[in-house]
């Protein structure tokens, strides 16, 4: 568990200081093998289970060498390939630095989790919501079935997100069956989209964030063990909200929309620390016992 930690820390600082890094997530092969495949659900079953227990297996015997260094090394390489395909930060960025609203709303598209949605509005409410949805996709998703479950987990999560996405609309996959990997990659989403509403009350307004999370779920339709993270984007845009009201925001009015996709960066980077502070007291605690 500590390698594991170690070697997300050491990821996201190289992405960090290196952001081209990122220009090596390729996945190209996948639309190529999907297609030799013949586009079934057989076929995206096998090229998301071979690679993922390969990377298992892989992982599994160099943790055995070197006390873990081979590993710590793999790991990371797997991490900078693994996150993403694209950084948030590196969008939000390219939002911002558009020359007017007509090129910032073209820049905003590559938000969107399925690239032949409807296009996403130049409006707060809407471009937080989708800023979060991807941070879930891209980052918080993939460490925490890292984190859990080890590299074999991130490499299927993020195959498996891929086939359902850009990569499933390259390799001809049908629309019906890239719908149900989404389910199935949006299930994987629960879990880690309740641990960063519980990071995000607790870096934001701890009363609006969990009070909406409730009433979100109250609402008829919206089961608690629906297994999807639907609630994550009302519940970031409160909390956005609550930091601009609060005075301790980055916008200065409900309606900036640069400025509350500014402030949606901050508090990801929050939650973030809260989550790599969580871990921390795992390993912690697992070596005092």
């Amino acid at each position: 568990m500590a390698l594991k930690l170690l070697a997300i820390l050491i990821a996201l600082a190289l992405l960090g200081a290196i952001p081209q890094l990122a220009r090596y997530r390729r996945f190209r092969w996948l639309s190529v093998v999907l297609k030799l495949l013949r586009h079934g659900l057989p076929g995206v079953i096998l090229v998301v289970l071979l690679p993922a227990l390969l990377a298992a297996a892989i992982g599994y015997s160099l943790n055995l060498s070197l006390a873990g260094v081979l590993w710590l090394v793999y790991a990371v390489v797997l991490l900078i390939w693994t996150l993403g395909p694209r950084e948030l930060e590196t969008d939000l960025e390219s939002i911002f630095n558009a020359a007017d609203e007509t090129s910032r709303v073209a820049a905003a598209q590559v938000l969107k989790a399925d690239p032949v949605a409807a296009d996403l509005p130049w409006q707060a409410q809407a471009l937080v919501g989708a800023g979060v949805t991807a941070a879930l996709q891209r980052r918080f998703a993939l460490l925490f079935w890292f984190f859990v479950l080890g590299p074999g987990a991130a490499i299927a999560y993020r195959l498996l997100r891929q086939c359902a996405a850009q990569t499933g609309i390259e390799a001809g996959l049908a629309d019906s069956l890239r719908t149900k990997l989404g389910r199935l990659a949006d299930a994987l989403d629960w879990a880690p989209a309740h641990l960063m509403v519980l990071a995000m009350a607790l870096v934001s307004n701890f009363d609006a964030v969990l009070g909406t999370w409730r009433r979100w779920h109250a609402q008829n339709g919206h089961a608690w063990f629906g297994f999807n993270a639907d609630f994550l984007p009302a519940i970031a845009s409160v909390g956005v909200n609550a930091d601009v009201e609060a005075g301790d925001g980055y916008a200065e009015d409900l309606c900036d929309v640069p400025g509350e996709l500014e402030d949606l960066g901050h508090i990801l980077n929050r939650v973030l620390v809260v989550w790599l502070a969580f871990a921390a007291l795992l390993v912690l605690g697992g070596w005092l016992t």
